[in-house]
């Protein structure tokens, strides 16, 4: 007897982007990550060093955080427009420039959407942002977009392997992340950013460094993350007692296997990636 034809398998939806925006941007608006962010500012120095940042030159900061990189780019007396989808980090962000008497634009948008003409900018920046970005694709379109021919994308992003990757797993595994949405750490996967800028770009250099978490001990650390890290403080407050007390374990597990501070303090180190890309 001849098998019945098979009834093809229907294609899966295509992630709700807009709705996953916007339950991201209540994450990051929650806690106060300028708390967190504040301590990665050697990043954005680094970065900016590694993009060669120029005096006067046109610096777009994506999904900027509390300006991290902003202030880095700043500091070289760029032109700098610092970005965010969370107005109260744009104003963290202001406010920070202003102590140090900087000129920045500091302004709303989305990085899947920027509100810029094409080839505006001499570089574009992010550190540990547009990672986070749903549509990868999208984001690394709008980058390649609005920055000039021979200009340069500088990214810093948390690996996979690293603590922060892995950190990540720990709380997806607790809380599900959105349905067909692919990690944010793949940002951090050499792979990965060849598939998103390889056409472009005319060189593409990713180094691997580490950034340290220093902390009084892995019960502070996950104290500040808890209260201030908002996708720490969202998963925490989307679970019941029981739930939390497990993601406190598994992230104090993870904290207790990768320390080296050897008793005096925690020390944890993070693998990123760090990306400049020449645009062709």
């Amino acid at each position: 007897m001849t098998a019945p034809p098979s009834t093809p398998a229907a294609p899966a939806a295509a992630p709700d982007y807009a709705a996953i925006k916007q339950r991201q941007q209540a994450t990051w608006a929650s806690g106060d990550y300028t708390v967190v962010g504040t301590t990665l500012q050697i990043v954005g120095e680094t970065l900016a060093e590694a993009a060669d940042v120029r005096a006067d030159e046109r610096v777009l900061d994506v999904a900027a955080g509390n300006g991290n990189a902003t202030l880095a780019a700043a500091r070289r007396f760029a032109r700098v427009t610092s970005t965010d989808y969370v107005q109260a980090l744009l104003d963290k962000g202001r406010a920070r420039a202003a102590a140090e008497g900087l000129d920045v634009a500091f302004e709303i948008a989305d990085a899947e959407a920027l509100p810029y003409g094409d080839a505006t900018f001499d570089v574009v920046m992010s550190t540990f942002g547009v990672m986070f970005a749903p549509d990868h694709a999208s984001a690394a379109r709008e980058m390649l977009r609005v920055v000039r021919p021979g200009g340069r994308i500088a990214l810093a992003n948390w690996t996979p392997e690293g603590f922060i990757g892995r950190l990540f797993k720990i709380i997806g595994a607790h809380v599900a992340p959105p349905a067909g949405v692919r990690s944010p750490a793949l940002w951090g996967s050499e792979p990965h950013l060849v598939a998103l800028f390889g056409p472009r770009a005319r060189d593409l250099r990713v180094a691997h460094r580490k950034f340290h978490f220093r902390y009084r001990s892995a019960a502070h650390f996950v104290q500040v993350f808890r209260e201030f890290y908002g996708p720490t403080h969202k998963a925490f407050g989307a679970l019941d007692a029981a739930g939390q007390a497990a993601l406190q374990r598994d992230i104090t597990a993870l904290l207790e296997e990768l320390d080296i501070g050897g008793g005096r303090g925690l020390v944890v180190p993070s693998e990123y990636a760090e990306v400049v890309i020449t645009v062709g």
